[in-house]
């Protein structure tokens, strides 16, 4: 029996429920003690209104943090005070995750469903705090929901909103020809002009010892005229600007004047001495440059046609071009030289003398061009040896640009619906390039021909440009179209009807 009253002594010692009457006291009770003992020696420190016999489960810890310097810093009590450090927690992640899948939901008008209370109840559940209040800067209203068929609910808030300058059209320039025209036993002769378009939109094109002409509105293609000897060829062709006739220069020395509606030759001028490789109209002057280095006015209303010689060229002039007023004469030649010519005075005769004189070409100067809205304007380009565009100034005599284009410039044309120069070139690129007015800077580039370019000419509405090329091919390219808008505008304008010399010729 006195073993089992030990064991019942060592239970009773071991067990942590009972009371322990010789242990220290807690620390807890110290303090609270001693926070007894101080409210009743100095009963003014009590602050007003409060029970002084609170549980001692609800004090709490002083608001009030000593500093470093003895001063106290105090802390914000609320949310929204002068101190902000964010923390980003689980449950604001779930909050936000929440928020946008419900953004672009509709509104329910009903607001008997969710209260104010109830969402401020989450709110401070969620968050510790009422999100309202602690903002700082609040946005009013709520963006627009998407339209249907939106993938992403977020495009209708960042929107791409096109500004006035994109909104503008851009040019498209097809790198393709519109339309490919075969040109077999075509002479490949870089001196020659074997290419030109009418305004009645007759294209004209010598192939040899033949003139052919394709009718761009009906599709038709005409056999004109053939040379009467074999051993002759044709060397250049070009247009009245207004009617049906057509000017023909030819190895035999002689200039052909045709009329394309009844397809007779009206007359056969001789007056060269050497082959006809450039014509160029004036009203109804037609002048003709040769081999010889001359340069003669014909004046088609009279039987003694010839009425004036200009010489200046030493070697054949393979460029002729008359200005859109009349009023000068450009020329270029084998020699690399450009004259600029007065119009044409009764009696001149032989010794008309030049304007202007440039040399600043080192190649044979076969392209030429006037600008159609500037007449004081005159385009020039060089052949292999020089391979230059120059811009020159007719009234003062100068140049204003040079350009080096790496090729062979074969013709020249202004492009007046975009104000665009294009240049046609030989070796070594055997292409078509497009260039900006007056800042030549490149537009486009075209390489269909598989030969060098020889001639460029330009449609009766500027829209499109036939090339002809040692390839043997004669290609059209649709690169100048306008606008609708401007293109009924340019239509209503009244054109000239007839010809001045429409029964004056003999």
């Amino acid at each position: 029996m006195a073993q089992f009253g030990f064991e019942n002594d060592i239970h009773s010692i071991l067990k942590l429920d009972m009371p322990i009457t010789n242990a220290p006291m807690a620390r807890w009770q110290r303090k609270a003690s001693s926070s007894v003992l101080a409210s009743s020696a100095n009963p003014s420190a009590r602050s007003p209104g409060k029970n002084g016999n609170k549980s001692l489960s609800m004090s709490k810890t002083p608001s009030k943090t000593p500093g470093k310097n003895g001063k106290t810093q105090c802390t914000p009590s609320k949310a929204g005070g002068d101190r902000f450090i964010p923390i980003r927690n689980n449950k604001q992640m779930d909050v936000a995750s929440f928020l946008l899948s419900k953004e672009n939901e509709p509104m329910d008008t009903n607001p008997s469903t969710v209260s104010l209370e109830c969402q401020k109840a989450w709110s401070v559940t969620l968050n510790g705090c009422n999100l309202e209040e602690a903002k700082i800067l609040h946005l009013g209203g709520k963006p627009l929901n998407a339209p249907e068929g939106y993938q992403n609910n977020l495009k209708v808030l960042y929107s791409h909103v096109p500004t006035p300058v994109s909104t503008k059209k851009t040019r498209y320039i097809s790198s393709v020809p519109d339309r490919i025209l075969d040109a077999p036993d075509l002479r490949n002769d870089f001196y020659l002009n074997l290419l030109d378009w009418s305004r009645e939109n007759l294209l004209a094109v010598a192939l040899h010892d033949s003139v052919y002409l394709w009718d761009a509105t009906q599709g038709d293609i005409v056999l004109l005229m053939k040379m009467e000897r074999e051993e002759d060829y044709i060397c250049s062709v070009s247009w009245i600007k207004e009617g049906n006739y057509l000017a023909i220069g030819g190895s035999d020395c002689k200039v052909q004047l045709w009329d394309v509606e009844t397809q007779k030759r009206l007359r056969a001028m001789a007056s060269h001495t050497a082959r006809v490789g450039s014509l160029s109209w004036n009203n109804h002057i037609l002048s003709s440059g040769s081999r010889s280095g001359y340069i003669h006015h014909h004046d088609v209303r009279v039987a003694n046609h010839h009425v004036s010689t200009l010489s200046g060229h030493s070697q054949e002039v393979c460029g002729l071009k008359w200005s859109p007023d009349g009023r000068y004469l450009a020329s270029g030649g084998n020699d690399n030289l450009v004259y600029i010519w007065p119009g044409v005075q009764e009696g001149s005769g032989r010794g008309g003398n030049a304007v202007h004189v440039f040399s600043e070409h080192q190649g044979a100067v076969k392209a030429l061009a006037w600008c159609p809205w500037q007449p004081n304007i005159l385009a020039s380009g060089g052949g292999t040896s020089d391979r230059h565009i120059r811009i020159w100034n007719i009234n003062s005599g100068s140049c204003i640009t040079a350009l080096d284009s790496q090729s062979q410039v074969s013709s020249l044309a202004f492009a007046p619906n975009y104000k665009e120069l294009v240049s046609s070139h030989g070796y070594a690129h055997d292409n078509i390039v497009i260039r900006k007015y007056p800042s030549l800077t490149k537009v486009a580039e075209l390489n269909g021909h598989e030969g060098r370019v020889l001639n460029l000419t330009m449609s009766p509405d500027f829209s499109t440009m036939a090339t002809v090329a040692a390839d043997e091919t004669v290609r059209l390219w649709k690169s100048f179209e306008l606008d609708p808008v401007k293109k009924k505008a340019k239509d209503r304008m009244v054109k000239s009807t007839g010809s001045i010399i429409h029964q004056s010729i003999r």
